[in-house]
C-alpha cells in the first residue's frame, strides 16, 4: 500500500477559508439619489452593485416600493414562501403578488439596471428615485414617497425599538 510522503500531505500552514465569509448575505445600506434615464434605466450605487453581484432579481414590495435582491437571497425568500399553506387563501394571494412581479436583471457594463415599465408603475417611480440599503435587499421609491414616509414613521421608529428590537441595548 503506498503511503503519502510529506510532500503529498496538504499543507497546513495556510488558514482554512473562513465558512462565515463564504455564506455571509450581503449588508445594503445607505440613500442615494440616482435618475431614471428615459429607457427606464438606472444605475445602481457601486457599493450596492458589488453586494449585489451580477444576478439580481427585482420584484414588488411593501409600501409601494421595488425590492432589489441578490438571485441567492431572492431564492431563499422564495423557497420559504413556497413552504406555505397552499390551503391559505392570503399566501396563495401574496405568492401570486410577489413571484408574478418579480424579474431577473443583470446590470449593463455601466452598472445600469433596467426598471420595468410594470414596477415603476407599481411604485408610481418618475425621474427622481431614492435608493435605500435595507440589510439583504435594496430598495427603490419614488423620491416623494420616501420623503413622505420618513416623516409618517420617524416617531414611530423610536417609539417602537424597544417591540421590534428588545433584545438589543443602544
Amino acid at each position: 500500500m503506498a503511503s503519502l510522503t510529506d510532500a503529498q500531505l496538504p499543507s497546513t500552514d495556510e488558514p482554512a477559508p473562513d465558512p462565515m465569509s463564504l455564506e455571509m448575505p450581503p449588508m445594503l445600506l445607505g440613500t442615494y439619489t440616482p435618475k431614471i434615464d428615459a429607457k427606464g434605466r438606472v444605475a445602481l450605487p457601486a457599493k450596492m452593485r458589488a453586494q449585489l453581484g451580477r444576478g439580481m432579481v427585482m420584484a414588488r414590495g411593501q409600501e409601494r416600493c421595488v425590492y432589489v435582491l441578490p438571485q441567492r437571497e431572492f431564492r431563499r425568500i422564495a423557497m420559504q414562501m413556497q413552504k406555505t399553506s397552499m390551503g391559505s387563501r392570503a399566501a396563495r394571494e401574496y405568492l401570486r403578488m410577489f413571484l408574478s412581479g418579480a424579474v431577473d436583471q443583470d446590470p449593463d457594463k455601466q452598472g445600469r439596471v433596467l426598471i420595468p415599465q410594470m414596477l415603476r408603475d407599481y411604485a408610481g417611480l418618475g425621474d427622481e428615485i431614492v435608493i435605500i440599503g435595507v440589510g439583504t435587499r435594496a430598495e427603490i421609491w419614488n423620491k416623494q414617497a420616501w420623503e413622505d414616509y420618513l416623516t409618517a414613521h420617524e416617531q414611530g421608529y423610536a417609539d417602537i425599538t424597544s417591540d421590534v428590537l428588545p433584545e438589543l441595548e443602544w
